[in-house]
């Protein structure tokens, strides 16, 4: 089969990504073979091509986010069957998706349902199964009534938006100039652009001095320890980049919590609740796509030879919303 693979260790960089001939994989009895359909592009797909994995070996099929067909299924497999249209966020350290077809260990999939299509599926995992983490799985929401999100125009940013805005919260967002207007579609309550405007004097005018409920930090740890700050008393930091230094910080004094979301962590954890729990997330993203809660703000449908310009556009930047490719 055709994937887009690292050919050796020492090809890491975007531009040595090519496009090999390697075996299709043969499923283990836990997983199911997939003919892959769509697949969505993320910033961490280009990172890890940097960075390299210690656990790669090579070549390295690269590629996290999938959509397709079952077309054959492991022997310990009940649950799904050739044909069945699913979705699933994969595992760094294994070979990826971005190939014609992918082995996955059935623990991360969800049906797609039917008036959802392939690349919209494609388009909410990663980034929008992190948000939905953020949101819906880490912090309590019972005394929750303002959030800010950090980098409302991304992947992450731009989907905590929305599943903010269904719980009935006032959400503020931070964006540069050149996206406020984009960020406008998702209708935050507020937009700070932080090139332009003093974050911590705007939230204190927003929050009237009381400082925000909830934190959704995609940016890093200087971000976040200047977050914590922020926070209102008993607010919450959900963290997804880095951890704040603690040092200094009024975090018993106001009765400040911190999360951190580590979506790839589930599959390494050994924890098969945890690792369940991808696929539940899943499904119910997938369903508020189908019930049209949710937007995944598709900017751009590449094929499978533009996926190595795709992720060269995302690193330069030049990238506002999902990108996504078709394999097939």
């Amino acid at each position: 089969m055709k994937a887009l693979v690292v050919a050796n260790q020492g090809d890491q960089s975007i531009n040595r990504l090519q496009i090999a001939e390697v075996a299709k994989p043969i499923p283990t009895a836990d997983q199911v073979l997939i003919r892959v359909h769509a697949v969505g592009l993320n910033p961490v797909d280009y990172k890890v091509v940097e960075g390299g994995v210690p656990a790669w070996t090579y070549p390295h099929t690269l590629g996290l986010d999938v959509t397709g067909e079952v077309v054959a299924v492991g022997a310990a497999v009940t649950d799904w069957r050739v044909g069945d249209r699913v979705s699933g966020h994969g595992d760094l350290t294994q070979n990826g998706c971005f190939a014609e077809f992918v082995a996955v260990p059935t623990y991360q999939l969800a049906r797609i349902p039917d008036n959802v299509s392939y690349e919209t599926a494609a388009s909410l995992l990663c980034g929008a199964l992190t948000a939905y983490a953020a949101v819906e799985r880490k912090p309590n929401l019972t005394n929750v009534r303002t959030v800010l999100v950090h980098a409302g125009a991304g992947g992450v940013g731009s989907i905590a938006i929305q599943l903010a805005k269904l719980h009935g919260l006032k959400v503020f967002t931070t964006v540069s100039t050149g996206k406020v207007k984009y960020v406008r579609q998702l209708y935050p309550d507020a937009i700070i652009d932080y090139r332009q405007e003093d974050v911590d004097t705007r939230l204190a005018q927003l929050t009237d001095g009381l400082g925000v409920d909830l934190i959704i930090d995609t940016v890093g740890k200087a971000e976040a320890e200047r977050d914590l700050r922020r926070l209102a008393y008993n607010g919450t930091l959900v963290t997804i980049v880095d951890v704040p230094d603690l040092t200094g910080a009024p975090v018993f004094d106001r009765g400040l919590s911190m999360d951190v979301v580590n979506l790839g962590g589930a599959h390494l954890s050994g924890n098969p609740f945890q690792q369940a729990d991808l696929g539940k997330m899943n499904s119910e993203m997938l369903a508020l796509a189908a019930a049209g809660k949710v937007d995944p703000l598709i900017e751009k449908v590449i094929s499978f030879d533009q996926i190595k310009d795709g992720l060269q556009a995302i690193k330069d930047h030049r990238v506002i919303g999902k990108l996504v490719a078709e394999i097939d």
